[in-house]
């Protein structure tokens, strides 16, 4: 049990039956009335915020989210396959729901951290850096375009060429 002064960012708790992760507080008093710690917390499973007052009298349990890497393994028909790190063999699926749109930034083999509350996940924790690719018809598109285009320089009919400063105000 969590006393009201004890609800700080970065903790989680279970208000209503349900987990959150408290984001922000503030304790203050209203003149000669006891203090209150107005938070606001963020729904784990729903990622909706809400206000919420505590008095001094009020008390909630912590939640108990444990976090763990899995391995991304690869998707197929909204189906996203991952792994235990250690053991391959122990394999399941998440929905795309429970993936997010952050999925489409994964990479095969990459290490991902996942919230559980309970046996029910709660939250997918995308790795920091991420090095992607563009397909190789992209990228000699853009790089052709690129040459085409020498800074600063305008074509003009007949071949010859202008030098042209632009501002942000010209854009």
């Amino acid at each position: 049990m969590l006393e009201y002064s004890e609800i700080t960012p970065g903790r989680y708790i279970e208000y209503e039956g349900e987990p959150y992760e408290v984001l922000s507080y503030h304790v203050f008093r209203k003149q000669q009335r006891k203090p209150v710690n107005a938070t606001k917390l963020k729904h784990l499973i729903t990622g909706s915020v809400k206000e919420v007052s505590f008095h001094q009298s009020e008390k909630v349990n912590e939640a108990e989210v444990l976090t763990r890497e899995i391995k991304y393994l690869y998707n197929n028909k909204g189906e996203w396959w991952f792994s235990e790190v250690g053991d391959p063999s122990k394999r399941f699926k998440l929905t795309e729901e429970a993936v997010g749109t952050g999925g489409k930034f994964l990479k095969q083999n990459s290490v991902v951290e996942i919230k559980m509350w309970g046996e029910k996940m709660v939250g997918l924790k995308l790795p920091i850096k991420n090095t992607l690719s563009a397909p190789k018809k992209a990228r000699s598109a853009e790089l052709r375009r690129l040459h085409a285009e020498e800074r600063g320089k305008e074509k003009l009919p007949r071949g010859s060429t202008s030098e042209v400063f632009l501002t942000d105000s010209d854009c």
